[in-house]
């Protein structure tokens, strides 16, 4: 997931788009909750802990995201951007013990009609199944909100897990694009992963929207 570390606005926080996603997202072991301030000690520690696993793939992956203070600042700007329409940030948390194991992030592309899926996992709690948990999730409700109709992954072609991810929640391989490598472990060929509302679901049951 790409984002900025600072907080940007002045404050100012436009009206609240009409098709936002739930704020909550039932999703079996994991449970998808609108970024909060209450999340920064944790995103903070995750980060701090994980960092020789997040380096290799996320340019934000640094020392100073790894402070509470920064974390504060990124939740104010996610509420900004989340009150504005212009992305929607979530904690991933277990749904046994409320342990935070991440985030994910809807991005609107294209006027709306296409949505960028971003998301990590801390180092300890991988190859457990909760990104492709969460990331089934979000597509779903992605597809499922007006004028979507296509949801898109992007990552870098050396990035095998989360190319596994797009993979398993049968996204397609639209294109691979030649770009700047943007960390260490990139290779510089972007991939765009692609699932459309027309596509057949994969098979499994639909998470449902929390209250």
């Amino acid at each position: 997931m790409r984002r900025n570390q600072q907080c940007p606005y002045d404050g100012a926080v436009p009206p609240t788009p009409a098709a936002a996603p739930p704020e909550r997202v039932d999703a079996g072991r994991v449970i998808l909750r609108r970024l909060q301030a209450s999340d920064a000690s944790a995103i903070a520690a995750a980060v701090s802990a994980s960092l020789e696993h997040l380096r290799p793939w996320m340019p934000w992956a640094t020392g100073e995201a790894a402070e509470r203070t920064n974390q504060l600042g990124r939740v104010a700007e996610a509420d900004h951007n989340w009150e504005s329409g212009l992305g929607y940030v979530y904690s991933v948390l277990t749904a046994e013990h409320g342990t935070l194991v991440g985030e994910i992030a809807l991005h609107p592309r294209d006027s709306g009609q296409s949505v960028e899926l971003g998301y990590w996992i801390a180092a300890g709690q991988a190859r457990r199944g909760y990104a492709t948990l969460a990331a089934e999730a979000m597509t779903s409700v992605a597809l499922s909100l007006p004028n979507v109709t296509r949801v898109e992954i992007h990552c870098d072609a050396a990035n095998s897990a989360s190319a596994a991810v797009a993979q398993k929640l049968g996204y397609r391989l639209d294109r691979i694009e030649e770009r700047y490598a943007e960390a260490p472990g990139e290779s510089g060929r972007l991939m765009v992963w692609l699932r459309d509302r027309q596509r057949p679901d994969t098979g499994r049951a639909a998470p449902s929207p929390g209250p």
